[in-house]
């Protein structure tokens, strides 16, 4: 078996998690990669999370299902957050070096500096898992992701499905342009909806750095571009959706124009059960930091990581070894099934004024 040197992390959960397998969003080749021998881990993962602002997920479900993963597993770990700031990530990554890490996982805040953190951290003997988006350029020994096209095609499919085939005005409030995900979001939706003659593109604009505040001001001026005649808005997050739906409030709109979303976050879910958000895409926490955290302890004992195929990096043409799960089309019929994974508490969902939209979507 292959041996494995340090590496360097972003992410994990439970060793024992039994992946999903599904193709790459731009090549995917069955793998024959080695599983996890019984020897004893050794060494240290480091996870740098990007920021509390792109989404809520990175604090309130990636860090703890890491952390209870690499915890299970008896693994030392350093789970740090860059708070959106590329030169902290550096730091950060610095620091998790000369600490001994020998995994380092990372979600990048844009490619360049990703690939210099995965330059240094390959030059001092670590290995290094991207972790939720691609790095491009980059060195990464493995990526664990879900299947962000497939993302946007569920994306697409949802906005078209609430839409029907009468002739609709789409406007497009797609995420960060340094964020690959968010590339591959939009042509997943892309793919789906200029399929749909009756459907008019009336707006695109690029959120940077998934800002919400931004958000709201590039919606609104879309919006007024468009004359006010928006029929739907695929939005790639829930943040960025609620960004939108404040808009259509402001204007008389909301629950008359269907609105997408992502990462099935308290907010979203409850704008998905009031009607004011036609549907969500769940990405299990804990099935991503479980596939992350089974790729890191793997290396930690010297092995390869299981993988379901690979993911051609369109800067370096490099076919990286890759983990990628199956996302969720979440709507109001099934907003029980994230509930269920522990994707969301329902305390949380169901408080005040949603509590007897949740009995409805039979949640308790």
């Amino acid at each position: 078996m292959k041996r494995m040197h340090s590496l360097v992390l972003v992410g994990a959960l439970g060793a024992a998690l039994s992946l999903s397998a599904c193709g790459s969003s731009d090549d995917n080749s069955g793998s024959d990669s080695k599983s996890s021998s019984s020897k004893p881990a050794k060494g240290k993962v480091g996870v740098i999370l990007p920021d509390t602002e792109s989404s809520v997920r990175w604090e309130t479900a990636d860090r703890p299902a890491l952390k209870a993963a690499f915890d299970a597993a008896g693994v030392d770990s350093d789970i740090q957050n860059a708070e959106g700031d590329a030169d902290k990530m550096t730091q950060i990554a610095d620091s998790m070096i000369a600490s001994g890490v020998t995994v380092l996982a990372i979600v990048n805040l844009d490619s360049d500096s990703g690939k210099a953190i995965e330059e240094k951290a390959a030059s001092q003997g670590v290995k290094t898992i991207d972790y939720d988006r691609l790095t491009l350029g980059g060195s990464a020994d493995y990526y664990v992701s879900f299947d962000n096209t497939k993302v946007g095609e569920l994306q697409g499919q949802g906005l078209a499905d609430c839409l029907g085939d009468k002739p609709a005005n789409i406007v497009y409030l797609n995420g960060s342009p340094t964020d690959n995900n968010a590339t591959l979001f939009a042509q997943g939706a892309h793919s789906v909806l200029d399929k749909i003659s009756t459907y008019k593109k009336v707006g695109e604009q690029a959120v940077p750095d998934w800002d919400n505040d931004q958000a709201v001001t590039i919606f609104e001026q879309l919006y007024t571009a468009a004359g006010g005649k928006v029929d739907g808005v695929l939005a790639a997050n829930d943040g960025l959706g609620g960004s939108a739906i404040s808009i259509l409030e402001k204007n008389g709109a909301a629950g008359k124009v269907p609105v997408t979303g992502q990462d099935a976050t308290v907010e979203g879910l409850q704008n998905v059960l009031a009607g004011t958000q036609c549907m969500t895409v769940y990405k299990s926490a804990k099935q991503e930091a479980g596939a992350l955290a089974e790729a890191a302890i793997a290396l930690t004992k010297g092995d390869e990581a299981q993988t379901t195929g690979t993911t051609k990096d369109s800067t370096s043409g490099r076919d990286v070894p890759s983990i990628l799960l199956d996302p969720q089309a979440i709507t109001k019929d099934n907003v029980k099934a994230v509930i269920d994974d522990g994707g969301q508490k329902a305390s949380d969902v169901c408080s005040g004024k949603f509590a007897d939209l949740c009995t409805k979507a039979g949640i308790s």
